[in-house]
């Protein structure tokens, strides 16, 4: 008994599982079936419909033309982007070149002002001074004037002393034959 053969031979292969005593009697697994096919063949056989069905209905197309649409609108959109980003970047350049210009006026105006304030400070010490130089020149004016009228007042009370004390000695020297004398000398002279 070396050669065992099964004790009952199957005649299908669910009996033939079932009935097999590899296994100590025990009945063996078996795969369904669909029409006789195994089930990979009835994955493929699936498989083989639904992609004659998708090229019957022109899925692939379709596909292939969403997927192109898709493309070109995110074509669309990067040369969107494309511009933006160029005239975001010409705006950067303008308003760097407006901040530049901007910090060059006010260096300009800063050094205008600066300027100004210092012919400003310049043109109020030499009005200070001519100021200073008239009311000094005033002054001396003043105390000029004050001297004439004080030597003027001094003369006029001198020749008004020298008068009186004039009329005074002739009064007192003098008699009114002197005069007569004197008067008709002056006469004589002219």
């Amino acid at each position: 008994m070396a050669n065992a053969t099964p004790a009952v031979i199957a005649t299908t292969p669910a009996e033939a599982a079932y009935t097999e005593s590899g296994h100590g009697g025990a009945p063996v697994h078996s795969e369904p079936e669909l029409f006789g096919m195994a089930p990979f063949q009835v994955v493929a056989l699936s498989m083989l419909v639904l992609i004659v069905i998708m090229l019957w209905k022109r899925v692939p197309s379709s596909i292939g033309k969403g997927i192109d649409s898709r493309i070109a609108a995110i074509k669309e959109q990067l040369d969107e982007a494309k511009a933006l980003r160029a005239e975001a970047e010409t705006l950067r350049g303008e308003y760097e070149a407006k901040i530049a210009g901007a910090e060059k006026d006010a260096v300009a105006m800063l050094a205008n002002a600066q300027t100004e304030a210092d012919d400003i400070l310049a043109k109020a010490e030499a009005d200070g001074k001519a100021m200073v130089a008239r009311r000094e020149r005033m002054a001396e004016d003043k105390i000029a004037a004050a001297e004439r009228e004080a030597v003027e007042s001094v003369r006029n009370r001198a020749v008004s002393a020298a008068t009186a004390a004039s009329r005074k000695l002739i009064a007192e020297k003098h008699g009114e034959d002197e005069d007569r004398a004197l008067a008709d000398k002056v006469i004589a002279g002219l």
